[in-house]
């Protein structure tokens, strides 16, 4: 479990650090969507294992709905970004799926 959880920490860091980054520090981005529905998917996946049960797998889905929610608030601060609903669309559909995924969604 602790290896999970620190894949989970590790995992949603790299994705706040790669949300907040001024735009100018990036790379053309092939499809931001995709990254976006990727990115939130693989942290719902480890997520997803860690949960035991049907309320815990809701919990750290709505968990994860919220640092995507938070870090788009976020981005109005940064240089060359700003919140985007498509990609707060991109991140709870990304979740929805790997959720679907989940053993905890059994029990």
């Amino acid at each position: 479990m602790m290896v999970k959880l620190i894949l989970l920490f590790g995992g949603t860091l790299a994705v706040l650090l790669g949300c907040l980054l001024p735009a100018r520090c990036l790379p053309p981005l092939p499809n931001d969507k995709l990254l976006h529905f990727l990115a939130y998917g693989g942290l719902a996946l480890i997520a997803g294992r860690i949960a035991g049960n049907g309320l815990e797998l809701a919990m750290w889905m709505t968990g994860l709905f919220a640092i995507g929610w938070g870090i788009e608030a976020l981005q109005r601060w940064v240089p060359g970004r700003s919140f985007c609903w498509r990609d707060l669309a991109a991140n709870t559909a990304g979740i929805l799926v790997a959720a679907g995924f989940s053993p905890a969604i059994f029990t």
